[in-house]
């Protein structure tokens, strides 16, 4: 399988091909030169170093818990409007709107779900297509593409049973085939961006107007809320800026919620969580994940998905910032978007599947070299949003390996390298003041918990009251799983590109 290697089709000099590798190396460089910091200060400044280091623990501890409060806030500020969104007909509310001249009436748009499909098994795919064929809008303003590889005979005769169970019920099901046309890099981008270029010829040919079309990028194992396409039709409908938005669901992996073990699960509720606060940040913090939707013209004109890339929603993302510039916006969909928490054949396979989820996340990383080669060769898109959107990238992606090792290990690493710390009152004492503050912290787990009890889905019948009740106990277990399964992935991810050892895209498995 192909190495994601940067701009695969395009030629480089040698002396450009330097200053790739060193924009490439840079993010790598600076967490590692970050993470080893509470050891390499003490050492290089003594104990001055130390009591820095050990100020700058409490002071990243007390952002922590302040942070701690600013999410679950968010969070339950998020779920409240989800639940008012899923409890409103939005159909009904389209079907109200009046015509105006001049502005699209919501009913006239159509929506094309295009979903990538590589290895799933029918029935992942048929219940796919079934939340959009029973989702509350006509039928016959439902379209789905789906993606096979040329050489996928099982895919064709999955899509043939899809087309002769649901072809009636949709305006059109359309089987894409992919002939992975070189260079390209295998994966749901390079397949996303064939699919999008045959969904607009062919809507083109039938006389579909590309403005009117609304395009889901759809994970094969996603399902959309019945409300969804109203809510988005609706929304798309009364947006100014509708011709330069992204509408972004909410992503909650429900799906095989009760069948995955405890530690994949507590990720999967952790990252449901993490979305749900980013959507309460507005248009600046959000941006395009997993599964989202835009017109058919709106991928056209930003030149759809690269096909040499891993990170096919970020770079989507950055590709219509540089496209439309302040006119750009990811907006929010206060609906929820069901996908499957990654599960496998075993209990092993199955974190393993996990882990090289996140790390696949996690190489978005790849962006901010991306970003920087464009971030000052576009004068008509405001310095001030190009730095803020670049630093946000940069300090997520920075913040997701270094923040939890440092809180965890960074009261420790001076007393270790620094016996003249050691002995001072602030280095006896802290671990007491880092874990003090920590705990306050932890105690936020409670507003969580109680928010997970009111969102998941109902525990299987056959599960006793024990079992029920001791699933509330496993985020206690978060720091150690997000280790494990957050960082280290993560991690991997930087280190690679600071390598040069570039990752290979690997379909997360579907049973």
């Amino acid at each position: 399988m192909a190495a994601s290697a940067p701009a695969l089709a395009v030629a480089r000099t040698p002396l450009q091909q330097l200053g790739d590798r060193l924009l490439e190396a840079a993010p790598g460089l600076i967490t590692w030169v970050l993470l080893l910091s509470p050891a390499w200060i003490p050492i290089a400044f003594g104990s001055d170093g130390a009591i820095f280091v050990a100020v700058a623990v409490l002071i990243f501890d007390l952002y922590w818990f302040l942070r701690s409060a600013i999410v679950i806030t968010g969070i339950w500020r998020v779920y409240f409007r989800m639940r008012r969104a899923m409890r409103t007909d939005w159909l009904s509310l389209c079907q109200a709107e009046p015509r105006v001249e001049g502005r699209p009436h919501p009913l006239d748009y159509y929506h094309l779900c295009v979903i990538p499909t590589y290895t799933e098994p029918y029935h992942v795919l048929e219940a796919t297509v079934q939340a959009i064929v029973d989702a509350s809008y006509p039928k016959e303003l439902k379209l789905v593409g789906i993606i096979t590889r040329v050489t996928d005979k099982p895919g064709w005769r999955n899509v043939a049973r899809l087309k002769e169970k649901f072809g009636d019920q949709l305006a059109g099901l359309y089987h894409i085939k992919d002939p992975m046309e070189p260079p390209l890099v295998p994966g749901k981008s390079a397949a996303m961006n064939w699919g999008g270029r045959d969904m607009y010829r062919r809507l083109s040919a039938e006389g579909y107007d590309p403005k009117r079309v609304l395009l889901t990028d759809l994970d094969s194992d996603y399902r959309v809320h019945p409300e969804y396409f109203g809510w988005i039709s609706l929304h798309h409908a009364r947006r100014e800026l509708r011709d330069y938005t992204i509408w972004q669901p909410v992503p909650l992996f429900h799906n095989n919620i009760w069948r995955v073990p405890t530690a994949v699960r507590v990720m999967s509720a952790s990252t449901s969580m993490w979305q749900m606060f980013l959507h309460s940040q507005g248009p600046n913090r959000l941006v395009a994940f997993s599964s989202y939707t835009c017109t058919l013209q709106f991928c056209d004109d930003i030149g759809y998905w690269d096909k040499d890339v891993i990170p096919e929603d970020s770079r989507f993302y950055w590709k219509a910032f540089f496209t439309f510039g302040s006119r750009f916006e990811v907006k929010s969909v206060w609906l929820p978007m069901y996908g499957d928490s990654p599960e496998s054949r075993d209990y092993a396979a199955t974190h393993l599947n996990q882990y090289n989820q996140i790390k696949r996340w996690a190489w978005g990383i790849t962006d901010v070299p991306y970003v920087l080669r464009r971030l000052f060769k576009h004068p008509e898109i405001p310095l001030w949003l190009r730095i803020r959107r670049f630093s946000n990238l940069f300090l997520n992606h920075l913040n997701w390996i270094f923040l939890p090792v440092l809180m965890i290990f960074g009261g420790s690493v001076p007393l270790w390298v620094s016996v003249d710390f050691s002995i001072m009152d602030l280095g006896e004492n802290l671990w007491k003041y880092s874990i003090e503050v920590l705990v306050s912290a932890v105690a936020t787990v409670i507003a969580l918990i109680v928010l997970e009890h009111l969102m998941l889905p109902p525990k299987p019948a056959s599960w006793g009251p024990v079992r029920r009740w001791l699933i509330y106990v496993q985020y206690i277990s978060y720091p150690i799983v997000g280790l494990m399964l957050s960082v280290l992935p993560a991690l991997e991810a930087h280190t690679r590109l600071l390598l040069g050892k570039y990752l290979e895209y690997r379909v997360t498995e579907k049973v």
